[in-house]
């Protein structure tokens, strides 16, 4: 089920709701925090207005309760920037991933989706391989499979949704497989990618989920961003 395309309205609401939750959080954990600190602060008062004057508190004992005391305000203003940090953190990750709707990109993936009888790849073979390459269906039955001889560099295969007997196969998804064999008869392993126009982005997710036909992907799934000719 492909993820709906968020507008301007929508996003504001998913961001403003995730800075919201995010205050909430600390805003909770920092009046625990700040209890704990009044807390402190009575039992200290009380204990210095009600110790003995002929046996004063120990100037040690003493010295270590106002070092606890300065630790407990630190930590209440960590927090605070902590917080403030996580929140422009989440904000810039949101403005980016906004930045990536209409554009076309690469990701690393192994499914594409089969079009008017074509569906494309992409992979970059470190070095010369003779290379099988594996096509199956939503279900998993293999469609078609073939081997070739690749030079190193980034390699593009354009499948036309046809099998090895000829037969056109619908329009869907379809995934490829791609093992690798060197001079040596060593395995070599190739990672393929597929591009397509990031049509949405679901800003509930931590991080951004970008929707690409129908496929979701973080944003370092991304591998480059492709320009597209007008």
């Amino acid at each position: 089920m492909a993820t709906p395309i968020i507008g301007p309205t929508t996003t504001s609401i998913a961001a403003a709701t995730s800075s919201a939750n995010v205050a909430a959080t600390l805003g909770a954990n920092k009046q625990t925090l700040a209890s704990n600190f009044t807390t402190f602060l009575t039992l200290l008062t009380t204990q210095l207005k009600n110790q003995n004057p002929l046996e004063p508190l120990d100037t040690n004992q003493f010295t270590q309760q106002l070092v606890q005391f300065s630790q407990v305000e630190q930590q209440l203003k960590q927090n605070e920037q902590l917080g403030t940090l996580i929140a422009m953190q989440k904000s810039a990750l949101s403005t980016t991933a906004l930045a990536f709707v209409g554009a076309q990109v690469a990701v690393d993936g192994t499914t594409a989706k089969l079009a008017n009888g074509a569906a494309t790849w992409s992979f970059n073979v470190p070095k010369p391989v003779t290379a099988t390459v594996t096509i199956t269906n939503a279900t998993g039955q293999t469609v078609y499979s073939s081997s070739f001889t690749m030079s190193a560099g980034t390699q593009a295969f354009n499948w036309d949704g046809r099998d090895n007997n000829g037969t056109l196969w619908p329009d869907g998804d379809y995934s490829l497989s791609i093992v690798g064999k060197d001079a040596n008869g060593q395995t070599v392993a190739i990672g393929s990618e597929i591009e397509g126009i990031v049509d949405s982005v679901d800003l509930t997710k931590d991080p951004p989920v970008l929707s690409i036909g129908g496929q979701n992907f973080t944003m370092d799934k991304v591998k480059r961003v492709v320009r597209r000719a007008i």
